[in-house]
């Protein structure tokens, strides 16, 4: 049963006070009624303790929400009316304790939801005592005095009962009962009259409680009650939301009819979603034009440049020749006076000699400047025009000459490109020099830079699988030597791969023995990562850039000149990065040249979905990527898969450019044509099991098959075709060259004499055996059982992983004399990448944020606010549709670019500078987003709360969930990731909003986020309800278990959880790496 809370009088003088004279004195009837109003701020000093104690989480000022709810100043008609009728006003105020009980009522039993008042020591349940009746109160007894600022004992009222007063909060209209004879209901409210008594009126009104329990006593919508016995309808141009004490101004554009509840402020979200769609269309026609407008500046200049770099070197090559042609006919005009005068006498030539020396001498004091300028280019060809090169060429002028920096795009194309041609003239010149452009030995004035070499050497190296005890490579032994190339082939499933990944010391999961020296010391190969480059054999490029645009990334973040000593170092490190660009873009140039891409420069990549350049050009940029880092060691796999024999020849001849330079090149290779097998200078063969067969020169490996084994390759076949034909079992050795397929590894070991494995001695001497197998000579063992094979898996499985910590966590002494860009310098290139992704992109973004769009219209109309729960179900939708379609688009970030990141960090790039760049272009959607949303739920559904409110919330909810999706794109495979993206919104809203008392579960909820944005977003609307609303907002929060205190907690530990959700992400990032 619902009990009414009694209205209480104070009477502290039982004789009733003549007030007749007041009554008929309007001035001093409201001047009383002042007075008792003004009585009324009293209470909070009495118990405001009590108030932020058991009401913290839903009252901030005390007093504050007190006049917004009780301040009667200048409204105290009420007070008036009530004075005029009974003139003992001032006997009918409750007493501390009895406000304080009837608060403090709704919440003792501990129910969330209980709106039910106990019933007092006044009114019981088994009787029905006179003033208890509904919108009745009684005054004390005589010999009673009632103190109001007593809050502990409630003084008792049983006599002078009367019908209240008009008296309720603010924003509250409660005038006097009238009672309906139809349904026998005191209107406006829903009690009935007391039985037994037909003759008793109506009251004023029986409670005051939440907006469910008592609608009748708000201010309906619609209207406003400046008092609590006044209600005025909402005028034209005006709105009055449910308990308004004034109407509000419309906004200019909003449309406010006669009685309008709430102001139409749609208008303002079509104007923002045309705004936003005009941007959109903008950035996404736009976005490429701006950068394909730069590329075709760039490319005029680079034309310009490359047009009077020919040009200069045409009028070079025509002066020489010249030049040539006309001492040619000096000799002959000199030859032929020589045999004019040889009969002359010697005395008689003597004064003519001398005279013309002197003459020569004389004209050679007054030559002009076009000569001296021709002399000067005759015997400086070289020259720079007024260039300055100290930071231009591969070596370092003695004597630099003075001239104008190279600042201008056409300056430093020009310069590229000026090598670039000198160096195709020093080749034609001579073969033994480099394409590079190392200029002439002779040149005394010239001291040259050269790249590092790296030698590699292994002996006995032997790759074993820990989960199954099997060998993948097993006695391998040889060297890689600088300047030259090397080609590893074999069949299928001989170990190439492996091979490779020993050297650069990637083999995890493996048990590796034997050992690998770096020139000539035990060295880890990790020490020189820096200028060590590895081609993966899939194309790892990034499709929407261009091919100029991956090179000069590559260069940008990798290159930098190699220092001589230690103090030219130290100054290296000071070097701004600019002052780099022209080396760089001279090695870019050159390796477009090398590879021929220079038609393609300027195309796109291209990916699964856009369609770009060719396949073989693909792989070609693939290449490109480590040549441009200028390595000393570098290591391919495949790189001619896909390619068609003039695209192969044409990268092999770069990178036997590049060996010129002393750079130690091995690569994998799939049967090539025998124009490409004469183009190695050393071969690698390895028969199933990671054997070797041949390791030498590769122009004698026909000799050896052929003068040690007895294999000779049969008229027009290509020999590495019959090798790997044979070691693949296709074709079968000669009968008169008595050797097999499996002997073949032990005849090289033989022949060189390493040492033989005992297992496979027994081949030596024609006995049958596990030669070539990868048991260690077990012969027939039991099979173990499902538990030992599970925990071998297991154990091989923990091995892997720590290899794999070991790999990423500790590194190695840097022994690859060489700077690079530090992590702040990456950072910026890293910034300057993504950031043309995101703009090529434009169509991805744009829907996205039509998505959003739709989702803001739909739940903003279909989730309309509900005062009764401050709008909490319409921002439950709103939690979790951003987050869903945030996480999703996050995924984008890393997902898609993990076998790329994977290439880079392997070859040095830093992994934080990748991270943050990725973060940093992705705060333009953190701050974006929001508002797209914003724009049409706000405008659709129009809480009470402000818009810069929720847009602190969205920002701070979003930077959240967009952490969160970095993780999971790291940690998992793009479509669990995706699955957990979706699941994780809905079921931790779920456990955020649950209404059990399961503590464990509260718990819990406290640490989702989603109860944070949620708990944001209604403190934020709730704190817009005040006066009338006081108790709905005090229930409502309570039984939700949210403080209006903790907005700005809230927001702090979204932005927490975002930021340890990205730490978590990149320690994953570093961590979880390609097996």
């Amino acid at each position: 049963m619902l009990l009414r809370p009694v209205a209480c009088q104070d009477n502290t003088n039982n004789k009733k006070p003549d007030l007749s004279q007041l009554s008929k004195n309007p001035a001093a009837t409201k001047l009383f009624s002042d007075i008792v109003s003004k009585s009324f701020s009293n209470y909070t000093t009495v118990f405001k303790n009590d108030i932020k104690k058991q009401f913290g989480f839903c009252i901030v000022d005390a007093d504050a929400d007190w006049n917004d709810a009780f301040n009667f100043t200048g409204k105290t008609e009420f007070l008036t009316n009530c004075a005029k009728k009974r003139g003992d006003v001032t006997k009918h105020l409750c007493t501390s304790a009895e406000i304080k009980f009837y608060f403090s009522s709704f919440f003792e039993h501990g129910s969330k939801k209980t709106n039910y008042l106990k019933p007092n020591k006044n009114c019981n349940l088994t009787s029905w005592t006179s003033g208890c009746e509904p919108g009745w109160a009684c005054s004390v007894a005589k010999d009673n005095k009632a103190d109001l600022k007593n809050t502990k004992e409630m003084p008792d009222r049983m006599v002078d009962c009367a019908p209240c007063c008009e008296a309720c909060p603010l924003g509250a209209y409660c005038p006097l009962a009238k009672l309906n004879k139809t349904t026998g209901v005191c209107d406006p409210y829903r009690y009935q009259l007391p039985p037994g008594k037909m003759n008793h009126s109506c009251g004023g009104a029986d409670i005051w409680a939440d907006i469910l329990s008592s609608r009748e006593v708000f201010c309906s919508a619609g209207s406003y009650c400046p008092t609590t016995i006044q209600k005025n309808p909402c005028s034209s141009g005006h709105f009055c939301r449910t308990g308004s004490t004034a109407q509000t101004n419309c906004f200019k554009l909003a449309s406010c009819e006669p009685k309008s509840e709430n102001q139409n402020i749609t208008a303002y979200g079509i104007i923002l979603f045309a705004g936003l769609s005009f941007l959109a269309v903008i950035i996404y026609n736009c976005s490429d034009q701006v950068l394909a407008t730069r590329e075709r500046r760039q490319a005029k200049s680079r034309e310009k440049a490359v047009q009077s770099v020919r040009e200069t070197a045409q009028a070079r090559a025509k002066w020489t020749t010249a030049k040539e042609t006309a001492k040619k006919h000096a000799i002959d005009f000199q030859t032929q006076l020589s045999r004019t005068f040889s009969r002359r006498k010697p005395e008689q030539m003597k004064p003519p000699v001398s005279g013309s020396s002197a003459a020569s001498k004389g004209k050679k004091k007054e030559k002009s400047n076009l000569t001296k300028m021709l002399h000067e280019i005759e015997d400086n060809p070289d020259g720079t025009d007024g260039f300055n090169l100290e930071i231009g060429d591969k070596h370092i002028k003695k004597n630099q000459p003075k001239g104008k920096q190279l600042h201008t795009q056409s300056q430093i194309f020009r310069y590229a490109y000026g090598q670039i041609e000198k160096e195709k003239q020093m080749q034609d010149q001579n073969k033994n020099l480099t394409f590079s452009g190392v200029i002439s030995m002779a040149n005394d004035d010239t001291e040259v830079i050269k790249r590092p070499t790296i030698e590699v050497a292994f002996k006995d190296l032997t790759l074993t699988l820990k989960s199954k005890n099997k060998h993948l490579l097993r006695c391998v032994t040889g060297k890689l030597s600088p300047g030259r190339v090397s080609a590893v082939m074999g069949p299928s499933g001989a170990g190439k791969t492996t091979f490779l990944s020993a050297l650069l010391g990637k083999a995890s999961g493996c048990s590796v023995t034997g050992s690998v020296l770096i020139n000539g010391k035990n060295e880890s190969i990790r020490s020189y990562k820096k200028i060590t480059g590895f081609v993966p054999q899939d194309d790892i490029v990034h499709g929407n850039l261009t091919v100029e645009e991956n090179l000069w990334f590559s260069a940008r973040c990798r290159f930098r000149s190699p220092c001589v000593n230690e103090d030219m170092a130290r100054k290296s490190k000071l070097l701004a990065a600019s002052l780099a660009k022209p080396e760089k873009v001279l090695v870019v140039e050159r390796v477009i040249e090398a590879l021929g891409l220079q038609a393609v420069r300027d195309s796109l990549v291209g990916t699964v979905e856009k369609r770009g350049i060719s396949g073989g050009q693909r792989k070609r940029v693939n290449v490109g990527m480590e040549m441009v880092m200028e390595p000393s060691l570098l290591i391919l796999d495949e790189p001619t898969s896909g390619l068609d024999s003039s695209s192969s020849q044409l990268l092999l001849r770069a990178l036997r450019r590049e060996a010129l330079e002393g750079v130690n090149i091995c690569m994998v290779l799939h049967q090539p044509s025998y124009t490409l097998f004469r183009m190695f200078d050393d071969l690698i063969l390895l028969a199933k099991g990671g054997l070797t067969v041949y390791h030498g020169s590769a122009k004698k490996v026909e000799e050896y098959f052929s003068n040690t084994l007895g294999i000779n390759v049969p008229e027009r076949v290509n020999p590495p075709d019959y090798f790997i034909d044979i070691l693949e079992g296709i074709i079968k050795p000669n009968s008169s060259a008595g050797v097999t397929v499996k002997q073949l590894p032990v005849r090289w070991m033989l022949h060189n004499g390493y040492a033989v494995p005992m297992d496979m001695l027994k081949l030596v001497e024609g006995m049958p055996g596990t030669g070539g197998d990868s048991n260690h000579g077990r012969g027939s063992v039991e099979d173990p059982s499902f538990a030992g094979d599970f925990w071998q898996d297991m154990r091989a499985q923990v091995e892997e992983k720590k290899d794999n910590l070991q790999y990423n966590f500790f590194s190695k002494r840097d022994l690859s004399q060489r700077t690079t860009p530090g992590i702040l310098h990456q950072y910026k290139y890293f910034l300057g990448r993504v950031g043309k992704q995101r703009l090529r992109e434009a169509r991805t973004q744009a829907v996205d944020y039509l998505i959003l769009l739709l989702a803001g219209i739909c739940l903003g109309t279909l989730a309309k606010v509900s005062d009764e729960t401050f709008g909490s179900a319409g921002y439950t939708y709103t939690v979790i549709a951003v987050s869903l379609l945030c996480k999703i688009a996050a995924l984008r970030s890393f997902a898609l670019d993990k076998l790329h990141y994977w290439r880079e960090s392997s070859s040095g790039m830093s992994s934080l500078a990748y991270f943050m760049a990725k973060d940093t272009v992705d705060h333009f959607n953190t701050l974006t987003k929001p508002l797209v949303y914003l724009s049409m739920f706000y405008f659709f559904n129009n809480p009470r709360s402000s818009v810069s409110d929720n847009y602190i919330v969205l920002v701070c909810l979003v930077y959240c969930v967009t952490g969160i999706a970095y993780g999971l794109a790291i940690a998992f495979e793009p479509s669990p990731a995706q699955l957990w993206s979706v699941l994780l919104p809905v079921v931790l809203t779920l456990v955020a909003t649950h209404e059990s008392n399961n503590k464990i579960v509260d718990k819990i909820s406290d640490l989702c986020y989603t109860k944070w944005a949620l708990e944001a977003f209604v403190v934020s609307n709730a704190k817009r309800y005040s006066g009338v609303w006081l108790i709905t907002r005090c229930g409502s929060l309570m039984s939700r278990g949210y403080n209006i205190k903790h907005y700005a907690r809230c927001l702090i530990f979204l932005m927490l959880t975002g930021l340890a959700s990205r730490m978590v992400a990149f320690f994953c990032l570093i961590t979880f790496n390609k097996k």
